[in-house]
């Protein structure tokens, strides 16, 4: 039998969102609040949790699926390292079982939000492995592979932690040149928006600190293509707003680095910051109970 209806949370570094959405994909309500400060027992974290589940589905009849940031066991249900939570070695698994007292799925944010757009989003109805890419704080991709996220123990798709190893940008990673925060401190501007404002201006130094990270985010998708052939790559997060001042120029570049290889599609994200908690609520299989 089918379930009608899921929820799905997703615990952000500075908030928490939750969805109670339907099998195609739409929310039928919201609530959102503040991830606790300085929990790093996550014991606060874990009752905010609670608190939104009872909020969206009172009954508890709806299946519910819970997504975190970082380097996810998802199979012995551990944060290993979640920075943004000021988490290390948490059971998030015991402390859920206790505050929520009902089952629930868990899963990593990024690779749920590569579910949701494979499932609901940009890269719904098209064939093959499809990989999201989340770039605002920090940067990591999401892979799916016949409808599942990769997992790896919770290091698949951390392509922002890989070293850079030539030119003037040798020894920082990637997600120190590509992440949001990184384009908005490297380009002296108070946000990514503001500096994809100056590339579009045409400010010279603007435009060549864009395309440093273009280079370096296309180095890095060219080795995700070699090795997964994916027919999409979705960018997501806060970059993904820059649109086709992005995007085109990293088509380019992709396409110069692939060579006779088969380039994937490259688009944006569709499903916004719902994504996470969308891909929450399918971890959930809800679809197919």
């Amino acid at each position: 039998m089918t379930s009608r209806t899921a929820v799905g949370i997703d615990v952000g570094g500075t908030s928490i969102k939750g969805l109670l959405v339907d099998s195609a994909g739409r929310a039928l309500a919201e609530a959102r609040c503040p991830t606790p400060a300085n929990d790093s027992t996550g014991e606060r974290t874990a009752a905010e949790i609670a608190a939104m589940a009872a909020r969206l589905d009172p009954e508890q009849t709806a299946p519910l699926g819970v997504v975190v940031p970082g380097i996810i066991d998802v199979e012995h249900r551990t944060a290993v390292l979640s920075s943004n939570l000021g988490w290390s070695g948490v059971d998030v698994g015991i402390l859920l079982d206790s505050a929520l007292g009902r089952e629930f799925a868990f899963g990593h944010d990024v690779r749920a939000g590569a579910l949701a757009e494979a499932t609901w989003g940009a890269a719904a109805g098209r064939p093959g492995t499809s990989v999201f890419v989340a770039i605002g704080t920090g940067l990591a991709a999401g892979i799916i592979i016949d409808g599942h996220p990769l997992e790896g123990g919770g290091w698949a798709g951390e392509i922002g932690q890989v070293v850079i190893g030539s030119g003037h940008l040798a020894g920082q990673t990637v997600e120190s040149v590509v992440s949001a925060s990184a384009i908005a401190r490297r380009m002296s501007t108070a946000n990514a928006r503001e500096a994809v404002r100056e590339v579009e201006r045409g400010v010279p130094s603007a435009q060549q600190a864009w395309t440093e990270t273009v280079d370096v985010l296309a180095d890095s998708l060219a080795n995700l293509s070699a090795a997964l052939a994916p027919s999409t790559i979705i960018i997501g997060g806060g970059l993904s707003l820059a649109g086709e001042t992005l995007l085109r120029p990293l088509r380019a570049a992709l396409g110069e680095r692939l060579g006779l290889l088969r380039q994937p599609e490259l688009c944006a994200a569709a499903l916004g910051d719902h994504a996470a908690a969308l891909g929450a609520a399918e971890l959930t299989g809800f679809r197919g109970r």
